[in-house]
């Protein structure tokens, strides 16, 4: 039997935080009680209720802010010899990684995140993590691997009757149907999400879903008036939560459905609007992937055949030095589709993208990729938590806390 949503990243005194709650009041709520054992010195409450900032302020958006206050909220768990509530602060900060387009760092802190969950016997937290690394493996596409750790969280969410959790798990294998080619399968799959988070009250769960079920009517069926309607319809949910991902994703879904039913100007409009959402929240991977939906809506528009293949050959790049190694078939499927032809292969791509976008010596996150990764740590050394992560594998990735799967396919961020 499923029970209603919970949020256990709402910990110590914010403990009856609903799951709905608008993420300015848990971050206006976690300040307030973070000041509070900032003032009575107990670094396990400093912890609780720093991960709680972390997550507001990641899911705002609010990169800088919530990068300081998930290491705070670690250092802080460290201090008070609390490895459960370590795991949980490295959880947060590979999500916000992931978030952010680091994947290797991702799969770094959540397999720490993991390990440290199993040995302080905090089951949900190692859950959480097990699934962060699910998730980053999906947005990879390592869909051979990470389907069958999500079918094995799901069999233990339902088996603990975890709502949420159960959702997340279903909303994640209906999201590899669907990347893979059986619609059918994702469309019942996504349904069946919607239908227990609204039973559930979990509302940031059935906005995900309805996305996805508005993404399939819509590629499937050519049903434009129903997708745009349940993608309204999850808007209000985003708006009133304050969702930033979850809203500019939806937008850029939107997009989506308006460039397939051929309205173009629509859409093109739609896209420099996620565009400049995700941009503000510093998420590269959302941006890159509506830079695409915009050249290709332009291209449609009449721009310029030479210009349009020179914004594919550097978005193929920024694709790329995410971490999604399936960019050059994405973008080979926009040539084909556009009807232009790449440039010479290999030849330094320089300058600015139809985006606006400078991709000259940088990696997407803003990064020198020769330097500090996205958190400012040298990566030739050791991470925040300590941890030697040059003996971090960088390929074999098996769904219990270490390594990488090879790239194969793309994922929006959802938790």
């Amino acid at each position: 039997m499923q029970t209603k949503a919970l949020a256990p990243e709402y910990q110590g005194a914010l403990t009856k935080m609903s799951v709905n709650a608008s993420l300015t009041d848990v971050l206006a709520e976690g300040v307030r009680h973070l000041r509070q054992a900032e003032s009575s010195g107990s670094q396990e409450d400093v912890a609780r209720s720093g991960l709680a900032v972390a997550e507001a302020h990641r899911r705002l958006g609010q990169v800088a802010e919530a990068d300081r206050a998930w290491k705070a909220s670690y250092r802080a768990a460290r201090s008070a010899g609390n490895t459960g509530a370590m795991a949980w602060a490295l959880w947060s900060g590979g999500t916000l990684a992931r978030q952010r387009g680091a994947l290797r760092l991702a799969f770094r802190l959540l397999g720490l995140a993991a390990e440290l969950g199993k040995r302080g016997g905090d089951v949900v937290a190692r859950g959480y993590s097990l699934a962060g690394l699910a998730e980053t493996g999906r947005i990879q596409g390592d869909y051979a691997t990470v389907a069958a750790l999500h079918e094995q969280l799901l069999a233990e969410a339902r088996a603990r009757g975890e709502a949420r959790h159960t959702v997340w798990a279903l909303e994640g294998i209906a999201q590899i149907h669907r990347n893979t080619g059986s619609l059918d399968t994702a469309l019942e799959m996504f349904e069946e999400a919607a239908a227990l988070a609204g039973d559930a009250d979990d509302r940031r769960g059935r906005a995900w879903a309805l996305r996805g079920i508005a993404d399939i009517v819509s590629l499937r069926d050519g049903a434009t008036g129903r997708a745009l309607d349940l993608l309204a319809e999850a808007e209000v949910t985003c708006r009133e939560m304050n969702l930033s991902s979850a809203l500019a994703y939806n937008h850029k879904m939107r997009a989506n459905v308006l460039f397939r039913a051929g309205r173009y100007e629509e859409a093109r409009t739609v896209y420099e609007q996620a565009l400049g959402e995700f941009r503000a929240m510093g998420e590269p991977r959302g941006e890159a992937l509506a830079s695409l939906g915009l050249v290709k809506a332009r291209a449609r528009l009449g721009r310029d055949r030479d210009a349009t293949a020179a914004d594919l050959d550097r978005l193929r790049g920024r694709l790329s030095r995410i971490g999604l190694l399936n960019a050059r078939e994405m973008v080979e499927k926009a040539y084909a589709e556009l009807g232009v032809e790449p440039r010479v292969e290999g030849a330094e791509v320089t300058g600015t993208d139809v985006t606006g976008t400078d991709v000259t010596g940088t990696d997407v996150t803003g990064t020198d990729v020769t330097g500090t990764d996205v958190t400012g740590t040298d990566v030739t050394g050791t991470d925040v938590t300590g941890t030697d992560v040059t003996s971090a594998p960088a390929t074999g990735f098996d769904g219990t806390g270490g390594g990488e799967p090879p790239a194969t396919g793309g994922r929006d961020e959802r938790r």
